[in-house]
């Protein structure tokens, strides 16, 4: 499951929606939805992550959220070392891709801090 995926998710539950309800709504396929959803398909387009905020009435900074969210979805990620002349970014990149299906919630969650400079060790 994709951060977007789990947010999309988390909304049409809490307004009790089907997810053939949202994706009439927001002009997609209920297959496509569901897709999103479960992760199998990655970042979406601008149009349909502003069609969820609008069918939800999210505004303002929780938009902001949700688009981020959007944006940080792709579940086939490539990260690319081979110009960043630093062997430790290569070896940090293997190292996660190796491992990730072996870290919690709470690890994942503190990598998640590190990187964006909210550790506050």
């Amino acid at each position: 499951m994709t951060p977007f995926g789990n947010k999309l998710r988390i909304l049409r539950n809490e307004k009790n929606i089907t997810q053939k309800e949202l994706a009439r709504a927001i002009g997609v396929s209920p297959a496509y939805l569901s897709s999103l959803e479960r992760g199998n398909r990655g970042v979406p387009s601008v149009q349909i992550v502003e069609a969820v905020c609008a069918y939800f009435n999210i505004i303002w900074e929780d938009a902001d959220e949700v688009r981020k969210l959007a944006l940080l979805s792709h579940p086939k990620t490539i990260i690319n070392t081979s110009n960043l002349n630093n062997h430790k970014a290569t070896e940090l990149t293997n190292l996660l891709a190796n491992k990730i299906n072996y870290l919690n919630k709470e690890q994942i969650e503190k990598i998640i801090n590190i990187i964006e400079n909210k550790d506050s060790n």
